[in-house]
């Protein structure tokens, strides 16, 4: 256990579901929460479904080119509804206190596609465009620029745990004594890159993904920001724990004993003083995929059970990559303060082969919930899990 605990201060969360957490909330607890509904042509000439953002991203207060992406844009919007309890936290503790760790996997990787294919076709770059806007630690001098965060600041970039080990990163700068308050999370959106990449993988899914369904076919892709304040001053939610394990099994697909997501899962557990038991809800990474999903229901049944609510909000929102992470870490957030467990979308045609776990019908309720596990894995046999507590 650490002397100084880190305290979520404010969070906010931006995606499929909406711009804001209220917005959020009120579609993801609704009576019918919306699956996504964006769609995206492929390289190949398919057509798959994607998680949209449905608003329009204001123009950018950024004037460096370099660090104006579609996805410093959304980083700045879900910074502006923090810019209250950020500025407080600046003003109480001193810029060089205040750190930012931000998890991401595009960055500004469309802009350099889409700069790329102008000067293919033999036309100059585009004006102001600096390759720069692909660097991926490019958020962080977004989000310093935009807050005056002045404290440790840098990247993470571990593909679909990026969001998670965000979290863990600014959690851990304040147990360490190296910042009193951290911006953290994750932030991607949607890119031609990425997109035809899994398509390439023959990942990605025609229809709505349908995470532990027997006829789950894949993933969806989502664009999306998780963003967090973390404090070391006590709030109603903390990081109780976390765990951080890499088994290094498939450049790309699960180890299929789970070995590695379970060790996770009891690292975050032992860090947190917590028993299994104590875990109300956990929120599964939950992709769709045929491997993912076979690993995952293993190891989860290993640690909790077959009677603990959990739930995959990716058939909501798409798989948003590098923010996946941080945005179920909001929703996590979410059901602490409501009571609410967000549910899991599917057509209820449960896999044989899959050990059995509880999956959350939509209306589900939890009043006495405390405590909650969000579980993240991703390419190269890296996994992620992250707990919030209610105090």
């Amino acid at each position: 256990m650490t002397s100084r605990h880190a305290y979520v201060a404010a969070q906010t969360v931006a995606c499929a579901l909406g711009g804001d957490s209220a917005a959020v909330a009120g579609a993801l607890f609704g009576e019918s929460p919306p699956p996504v509904s964006g769609s995206w042509t492929l390289a190949d000439g398919r057509t798959v479904p994607v998680g949209r953002l449905p608003f329009v991203l204001p123009p950018s207060d950024i004037s460096d080119p370099a660090i104006r992406s579609r996805t410093n844009r959304l980083l700045e919007h879900a910074l502006k509804t923090l810019e209250e309890p950020i500025a407080a936290a600046i003003s109480r503790y001193g810029p060089a206190r205040v750190g930012v760790v931000l998890g991401t996997s595009t960055s500004g990787v469309e802009e350099s596609t889409q700069a790329l294919r102008e000067r293919l076709a033999d036309r100059p770059w585009p004006t102001g465009y600096h390759f720069d806007i692909q660097e991926l630690n490019e958020p962080v001098a977004a989000a310093r620029y935009l807050t005056g965060a002045a404290g440790p600041g840098y990247s993470v970039s571990t593909a679909c745990t990026s969001g998670a080990k965000a979290i863990a990163a600014g959690a851990r700068l304040i147990a360490s004594g190296l910042c009193d308050a951290v911006i953290c999370g994750g932030v991607d959106t949607l890119c031609e890159l990425t997109l035809n990449g899994f398509g390439a993988l023959e990942a990605l899914s025609s229809e709505l993904s349908n995470p532990f369904s027997v006829n789950r076919k894949g993933i969806n892709i989502g664009e999306g920001a998780g963003i967090f304040l973390l404090t070391v001053d006590p709030a109603a939610v903390r990081v109780a724990g976390w765990g951080e394990t890499s088994d290094a099994h498939h450049i790309s697909a699960p180890d299929p004993t789970g070995a590695g997501a379970e060790a996770a899962a009891r690292k975050a557990l032992a860090m947190a003083g917590l028993s299994a038991g104590d875990i109300g809800y956990v929120h599964l990474h939950g992709t769709g995929t045929v491997l993912n999903d076979r690993m995952e229901a293993g190891a989860v049944s290993r640690v909790f059970g077959d009677d603990t609510p959990s739930s995959s909000t990716k058939p909501l929102t798409g798989h948003t990559l590098g923010a996946a992470g941080a945005v179920q870490a909001s929703f996590c957030m979410m059901a602490i303060e409501t009571g609410r467990l967000p549910p899991h979308l599917w057509d209820g045609q449960q896999d044989p082969e899959l050990a059995a776990i509880a999956l959350v019908s939509p209306g589900q309720t939890d009043r006495a919930l405390r405590h909650t596990l969000s579980a993240s894995y991703a390419f190269g046999g890296n996994n992620a899990a992250v707990i919030l507590s209610g105090e």
